[in-house]
């Protein structure tokens, strides 16, 4: 460690980046292509790596929804290369003009889109983010430097190995794609003050992890804290529908951000939904209830609800559980708990749907569909790079264009200002 500096390598990715902007589409994909080959051929020592640091967590008395992000096996290895081949397959944001107008005085002004610059990435655990994030800073014509946690360290050395490799063998810049080798909190601190060299810092972990990022950053940072993602119940619902999205957004992968932390009930069904619940959580999955008084009696072993319970992110297989009144008040539990992460509706009144989506301004609203669609994969936008839940610049599930802004461009022919 004693030949690393971070302002070195901040500076070397700045002068990398330039490099990356001018590549052009045709190039980015035949070296994004080419990565997700090299991961797969070296998918054997990537998954020996990662062994290392799945022991180490165990031993460290790491979460199991942090052990779960940590692990990488064949499945594992084959998502990250088709991920990285989706944003191959993606349209190329950078260079395109949009909202080209002509003045009076015959001049053409339109804006084009270019890449940031330089990306830092803090974040835990998670090894594919590794190579994902590089991948779609690759595509977007940044450059990156990742700083991943102490508990993937292995991972994320041996997928960098493989990402030099390829930058190296088509002799373009490698300092592109930077992962920082130290894991000391330290070399986070230096970090956050090379507001010089480093354009945007996006970091993902929990939300001790966020704040202190935003607490000690001289650089523009990215900011999702927590995903308290809310399900509503309301009196218009199928309940089949209901029930299924319900125990799948909740169940289906519940260390995940985008899984339910509480489910909102209307009143004039409740009697009706609140068994069916119990039966499909309670009964079926083992998931832990927290109930409001109006709906302890229908669940197994219940704890009453209490104010924390709906600002909680369990990240495990518990909920919290409330009835409502009326559509208003789910409304109004919304606006005061939520992070603004994904909110979801259950309705067949078409009205009611559009007045939520229009109500709601969470980064992420649905009607009738699991919140683990709150996904930059599911939505289109090939992997993202993170999630914003503050307004500025990005909201919600971050793809290519999130990771470039907008420049005023202008054609004249001769035109002087009188």
């Amino acid at each position: 460690m004693t030949d690393f500096n971070i302002a070195t390598m901040a500076q070397q990715a700045k002068k990398a980046s330039r490099v990356a902007a001018q590549l052009n589409t045709s190039e980015k994909n035949t070296l994004l292509n080419a990565i997700a080959t090299a991961i797969e051929h070296n998918s054997e020592i990537i998954i020996k790596e990662n062994s290392k640091d799945i022991i180490a967590g165990r031993e460290k008395g790491l979460t199991q929804a942090m052990l779960d992000r940590l692990v990488l096996d064949d499945k594992g290895i084959k998502g990250i290369s088709s991920a990285i081949r989706e944003i191959a397959a993606l349209a190329d944001p950078v260079g395109d003009v949009d909202k080209l107008s002509l003045r009076p005085n015959g001049i053409q002004v339109g804006k084009m889109r270019i890449p940031l610059g330089v990306i830092a990435m803090i974040y835990e655990a998670r090894p594919n983010v590794t190579a994902e994030a590089a991948a779609l800073c690759i595509k977007s014509g940044n450059a990156v430097i990742l700083r991943g946690g102490s508990e993937a360290i292995h991972s994320n050395l041996a997928i960098a190995n493989c990402l030099h490799q390829v930058l190296t063998e088509h002799n373009i810049d490698k300092n592109i794609v930077s992962v920082i080798p130290d894991t000391s909190r330290s070399v986070i601190e230096e970090l956050l003050q090379q507001n010089d060299t480093i354009d945007l810092v996006i970091p993902r972990g929990g939300e001790g992890l966020i704040r202190y990022v935003t607490e000690n950053s001289r650089i523009p940072v990215i900011q999702h804290y927590k995903g308290v993602c809310h399900l509503y119940i309301d009196k218009y619902a199928d309940l089949d529908k209901a029930i299924n999205i319900l125990v799948n957004g909740k169940t289906q992968r519940p260390s995940a951000c985008n899984a339910f932390e509480t489910v909102l009930v209307h009143g004039d069904i409740s009697a009706k939904f609140l068994p069916l619940a119990a039966k499909a959580l309670n009964d079926a999955a083992q998931v832990k209830i927290h109930a409001c008084k109006d709906s302890i009696g229908y669940f197994t072993n219940a704890e009453l609800a209490t104010e924390d319970d709906y600002h909680a992110e369990y990240l495990a297989q518990e909920i919290a559980v409330k009835v409502v009144s009326s559509y208003e008040q789910a409304i109004n539990h919304i606006n005061e708990y939520t992070s603004d992460h994904t909110e979801v509706i259950i309705t067949q009144d078409i009205s009611r749907g559009q007045n939520f989506v229009r109500q709601i301004n969470s980064s992420v609203v649905m009607v009738n569909a699991s919140s683990r669609f709150s996904d930059g994969n599911q939505l289109g936008l090939g992997s993202e790079i993170g999630i914003s839940t503050s307004k500025l610049h990005a909201y919600g599930p971050m793809g290519l264009e999130a990771l470039t802004t907008e420049k005023f461009v202008v054609f004249g022919d001769g035109q002087v200002r009188v």
